[in-house]
């Protein structure tokens, strides 16, 4: 029977067979039922106790896995190979073990006693594989287990399981890093090693510790005179057929110890002037022909900057990169944009020297190279090279794809408000991006070009002739028709003036003027929001155009029956003040007062770092449009006319503003418990509605800034964890010691981003707090932007200042919640 057994069970192919039978596959339908067919054979193979094929059939089952299969069934028998004798078994038992087990499997933690014994074999070549495999799929358990093993073995005699032993180190220690200590004793010595795989895992697993934790750090700052005579013996050894790639000795080993020495080299004077000499020397005898030799040079420049290096070395790091740039593979190119984005902070003069490079790069067809170049460019902009500069990007924005010009009219105008030298010149530059942009622009461009029209008396007449010539060539803009009619409604008896310089007079009828907004406001590609800031232009143009009137009147009563509720209101209340209240009407529509600059608008807000200015497309206020920008607003129950004719100037106290009772959320349900010595929070008390303009219109304190002649007290350090810093720029608020202002500022000196940001406060109930809208939600790394808010906090009792603190965000997609208190403000604040 066994013989006849024997000669009826079927020989399972072999694993090129299968290989070649999926492979030959004209669909996928095709394919699954390949390997289905072979799964069940694969499963009927394992329930017969014959193990002759049990190594072929898993080998077919972990190539089935990698093309996507389930493949969970031969966990055991993967198991079942490890604890064979065989090194064929154990070969394909291990890779079986690394690619189908985790740490969420019972399985998994079978396998610790075969790698104990594995461990300690006397073939070298199973104790790598066991080194490999616990390496690869270490628990937290098995690292405990067995980490004393690999720590034996990394002080073997044998070149190839040191390596081996090494590595494995290298992955307990990510998994484990409370492990680190028991391994720094035995690493001390492997930078006198000769063999060079052993010093590339040595380098590595160093790399690792430093890391991991800042003592590690401080003890292998020791070993950097160690590293500066390796890399120096490899850059002047001869020709090593072993080691050498294009030329190049070992490049691998090389960049391995360059990043180690940056880490080691960081915020440490003594370190970095060890290293300056050998960085110098392999900066310069490095081949450039090849691309080994960029890699090394590429990270010769992060090495140099990220360690106290001295000038001269900067300025060799930022030349590599200039030649980088004229380099014709695509790819170094974007590499050398990237890298002088991240140094541009730390040797700004240096990287200006290659300003016209980065500029060319904006006519590159490739569209990473770009963007790039686009965010370089902006980063490089000053007073002395404005005028060049923007000339550039104008041309940019004009043929730029259409994904770049919003973010480029945001970052223009704000560079142009930063380092404008004129007004006039200011002027013409936002003009120039109405008209250019289209309708890309950003809403927050609309807002900048308003407040900049406004708040420049000697050249309204000249702005308004240009933006009445630019609206009569195109409507069809519409950033450039709301500019343009708040201009024309504002400024309108101007139009005609003949005091402008170097300009043609202007000769229009006031026909002319109403036509073109009529115009506007008749197109059916308008937007809502476009007609809104015409209909309002109109209604100012009934008291500057006074023979016009009754045909304003009539346009404006014309849309009282219109479709949309927020025209339809307009016209209503408009055409109610050429009657009943027509006595009014001359007082109501004089021209607006000075508009005043937010503290979260572009230009107060704008961060002094030279690197900023490559992130200003999300750092815009968000807010503006709702608190110092002629947006249109519906009417509110009293003096609805009012804010139609204010456009919309409100004090950002909308949904920002904490409010508790009368059903509203308490803060300190969100803060959570703020102790029994500081009673929650009864309500915030709101500005009254006829005061909203008054309270908004107040100066209000800023990071750095000097407000009403009086400096900012003392910096206050909320919040410092993880990266994340808030600090806190307080001032009594017009001398008055039951008000106080807080400028919040939060930045990110992590690597990466935190997203979602959310900050909030909550104050004893015997203060009042009300909280304004933040300037964004998004803190970029590297403490590449910021986030600021403000505070408004009324002390009637004039009690020491305590606030308690909740911040939530998003950080590589996990959500971070962190509470605190502050009761460190300057007691000037409440004295």
């Amino acid at each position: 029977m066994n013989v006849l057994k024997a000669v009826s069970t079927p020989v399972p192919k072999r694993l090129r067979d299968l290989i070649r039978e999926i492979r030959s596959s004209r669909t996928a339908a095709d394919e699954r039922a390949v390997v289905n067919k072979e799964c069940a054979t694969i499963r009927d193979s394992f329930r017969d106790q014959d193990n002759t094929y049990r190594c072929r059939n898993v080998a077919k089952l972990l190539y089935i896995h990698m093309l996507g299969y389930p493949a969970h069934f031969g966990q055991l028998e993967c198991m079942k190979l490890i604890a064979s004798s065989r090194f064929t078994d154990k070969r394909i038992g291990y890779l079986g073990a690394m690619l189908l087990l985790d740490e969420r499997q019972d399985v998994h933690l079978l396998i610790t006693n075969s790698l104990k014994n594995d461990l300690s074999h006397q073939t070298q070549y199973i104790q790598s594989l066991a080194l490999c495999t616990l390496g690869a799929i270490c628990s937290t358990e098995m690292s405990r287990d067995l980490a004393g093993e690999v720590e034996k073995m990394i002080k073997s005699s044998n070149a190839y399981i040191k390596k081996k032993a090494i590595l494995c180190a290298f992955g307990i220690i990510r998994k484990v890093p409370d492990l680190m200590e028991m391994y720094i004793p035995a690493t001390r010595s492997l930078l006198n090693e000769k063999n060079h795989g052993v010093l590339l895992t040595a380098v590595c697993l160093i790399t690792e510790m430093s890391e991991k934790s800042p003592d590690t750090l401080h003890h292998f700052r020791k070993l950097v005179p160690q590293l500066v005579r390796i890399l120096k013996n490899l850059i002047m050894a001869g020709y090593s057929p072993e080691h050498d790639v294009s030329g190049v000795s070992d490049p691998f080993l090389q960049v391995k110890i360059l990043r180690l020495l940056r880490i080691l080299g960081h915020n440490d004077a003594e370190a970095s002037e060890t290293m300056n000499d050998i960085l110098a020397q392999v900066a310069t005898n490095t081949d450039t022909s090849k691309n080994v030799g960029h890699a090394i040079l590429y990270e010769i420049v992060l090495t140099i900057m990220g360690i106290q290096s001295e000038a001269g070395l900067r300025v060799l790091a930022v030349n590599i990169l200039g030649r980088f740039l004229l380099n014709n593979d695509k790819n170094i190119r974007y590499v050398a944009l990237n890298t002088l984005l991240r140094v541009v902070s730390a040797d700004y003069n240096a990287v200006q020297r290659h300003r016209t490079t980065i500029v060319d790069c904006l006519k590159d067809p490739d569209i990473s190279i770009r963007r790039r170049a686009i965010e370089l460019s902006f980063a490089l902009i000053n007073h002395n090279n404005v005028r060049g500069m923007m000339k550039e990007l104008l041309l940019f924005l004009e043929t730029c794809d259409p994904e770049f010009k919003s973010d480029c009219c945001s970052n223009i105008v704000t560079a142009a408000a930063k380092y404008s030298p004129n007004k006039r010149w200011h002027i013409d530059t936002v003009l120039k991006v109405l008209t250019t942009a289209g309708n890309y622009i950003k809403g927050d461009v609309v807002t900048i070009a308003i407040q900049l029209v406004s708040e420049t008396s000697s050249l309204h007449a000249y702005s308004v002739q240009q933006l009445f010539r630019a609206l009569r060539s195109d409507i069809t803009q519409q950033p450039l028709a709301q500019v343009a009619a708040w201009c024309i409604g504002e400024y309108g008896e101007l139009i005609n003036s003949n005091n402008v310089e170097d300009e043609e007079p202007l000769h229009v009828t006031e026909d002319e003027v109403i036509s073109l907004l009529e115009r506007v406001l008749a197109n059916n590609n308008s937007a809502v929001v476009t007609k809104e800031y015409v209909i309002t232009a109109l209604m100012k143009l009934s008291s500057r155009f006074s023979s016009s009137s009754m045909r304003l009147k009539q346009i404006i009563t014309l849309y009282g029956s219109s479709t949309n509720v927020e025209l339809q209101q307009r016209s209503v209340e408009y055409s109610n003040l050429f009657s009943k209240f027509d006595h009014l009407r001359p007082a109501l529509l004089e021209h607006m007062p000075l508009i005043e600059a937010h503290p979260h608008s572009i230009e107060s807000g704008f961060n002094e770092k030279q690197d900023d200015l490559n992130l200003l497309s999300d750092s815009f206020s968000r807010n503006i449009a709702r608190t110092s920008v002629p947006t249109p607003s519906l009417p509110s129950e009293n003096g609805g006319i009012f804010e139609y004719l204010t456009n919309g100037i409100q004090p950002a106290t909308h949904i920002d503003t904490i409010k508790t009772g009368g059903g509203a959320v308490d803060l300190l349900d969100l803060l959570g418990d703020i102790g029994s010595d500081i009673p929650p929070i009864h309500n915030t008390v709101l500005p009254p509605v006829n005061d909203l303009l008054d309270s908004f219109m107040q100066p209000v304190a800023h990071p750095n800034n000097i407000v009403n002649g009086t400096s900012t007290l003392p910096v206050v350090t909320a919040f410092n964890k993880e990266g994340l810093l808030i600090e806190f720029f307080c001032q009594r608020a017009n001398n008055d010691a039951t008000k106080t202002v807080i400028n919040m500022k939060a930045t990110n000196s992590s690597l990466f981003p935190m997203v979602d940001f959310v900050f909030q406060a909550a104050v004893p109930k015997s203060f009042q707090l009300n909280l304004q809208s933040p300037s964004g939600n998004k803190l970029l790394p590297n403490n590449s932007g910021n986030v600021t808010q403000v505070i408004q906090l009324s002390n009637p009792q004039k009690q020491p200042i305590r606030m308690r603190l909740r911040i939530n965000y998003t950080q590589n997609g996990k959500a971070v919640n962190e509470m605190g208190e502050v009761s460190t403000f300057p007691p000037e604040l409440w004295q």
